[in-house]
């Protein structure tokens, strides 16, 4: 199993995109999700995360814009971005605690999505 994600593209400055994660099999479903972001030469920088309990962080950058959701019908998670600026532009990429029909949770990474915002 691995993680797919979708959503990434060319935007312009104030636009909006949605970014999707989900597991290649649906057998495994997402418990807990996080979106992070990088640049080149630059630190991954967590940008959204959302626990099983639907406790939820966001960066101090994407508050107020970003908001991160979980479909349990779709076994997806999202990642919502609003008034998207040219400082966003970045790889997005997901992180996922997946448990499997035995009860077993894994930790994987997505391969990441390319989000640009043109100014």
């Amino acid at each position: 199993v691995h993680l797919v994600e979708s959503g990434g593209g060319l935007v312009q400055h104030g636009g909006s995109l949605r970014l999707s994660c989900t597991p290649s099999e649906r057998t495994w479903t997402i418990v807990d999700v996080e979106w992070y972001r990088q640049t080149p030469g630059n630190r991954r920088e967590l940008v959204a995360s959302l626990k099983s309990d639907n406790r939820f962080t966001y960066a101090d950058s994407a508050k107020g814009r970003f908001t991160i959701s979980r479909d349990s019908a779709e076994n997806a998670a999202y990642l919502q971005m609003n008034n998207l600026k040219p400082e966003d532009t970045a790889i997005y990429s997901c992180d996922a605690a997946l448990r499997n029909t035995a009860g077993y949770e894994y930790q994987y990474w997505g391969q990441g999505t390319q989000v640009t915002v043109s100014s």
